[in-house]
């Protein structure tokens, strides 16, 4: 679904990759890369807001990202407990709504109350839902809305019959959240990386060699210009 009048898409998604590399080729460290993409993030949400854009979801840390360093691990905890503090006056500002979707029982207790706080702060914002996919995983998002749906339906078996995939939406993290329109990828790889198996299954997907630290505001407008481009047909003929 999107914008009628602007072909805008109503969720867009952003695998943000690349830090590393960008960082590597300036002779840093790879937490440089990290650091410099808090910029991009900030500048995809303002122009979000900008663009009528109603819900914009990061993939911030995979499950699959506990197993890097420790150090990088322990600094990117860090750097998401400071961006939390930082942006909180942007946020309200520009009327964006803070969600953090995962498995956050692998999260620490302070940065889950910096979450928890924030989440609260900005319950009533109502530009923009920005998501921040921190320790997620497409297959266990969907592994665990099965668990959830098996133990409902031990005491309920006709909760099975006639079952639609719309009614498994409701188990997943991501219920009451729209499919994302849109998923973008940085860096110049093209895959999906485990993420939003399900939710992304007639998503449009938009890839680019620009690296995560350098796509902002501009990279982005021309992100969406393609998306408006595109014919959604959803397996129909028009």
């Amino acid at each position: 679904m999107e914008s009628s009048e602007k072909k805008i898409p109503v969720h867009v998604s952003i695998i943000m990759d690349g830090n590393g590399r960008w960082a590597r080729e300036r002779g840093r460290e790879r937490v440089y890369g990290h650091l410099n993409g808090v910029e991009s993030v900030r500048a995809v949400t303002e122009e979000s807001v900008a663009q009528g854009v109603r819900y914009l979801s990061l993939y911030a840390f995979s499950e699959e990202n506990w197993n890097r360093p420790q150090e990088e691990v322990g600094y990117l905890m860090g750097l998401m407990m400071k961006a939390i503090s930082d942006e909180v006056d942007n946020l309200m500002k520009n009327g964006v709504r803070f969600v953090v979707l995962g498995n956050r029982s692998r999260l620490d207790a302070s940065l889950n109350g910096a979450i928890d706080r924030l989440m609260d702060m900005t319950r009533n914002n109502a530009n923009l839902t920005l998501i921040v996919f921190l320790s997620y995983s497409g297959k266990w998002d969907i592994l665990q809305a099965a668990v959830k749906m098996a133990r409902e339906a031990a005491g309920n078996p006709s909760l099975l019959e006639n079952l639609q995939p719309a009614d498994f939406d409701r188990y997943l993290v991501t219920a009451g959240i729209p499919d994302p329109d849109l998923i973008i990828r940085t860096s110049g790889e093209q895959r999906i990386s485990n993420y939003l198996l399900w939710q992304g299954a007639y998503s449009e997907f938009y890839f680019t060699d620009i690296m995560w630290p350098d796509f902002r505001k501009e990279a982005y407008r021309n992100a969406l210009a393609e998306y408006a481009r595109r014919d959604r047909r959803y397996g129909k003929v028009k």
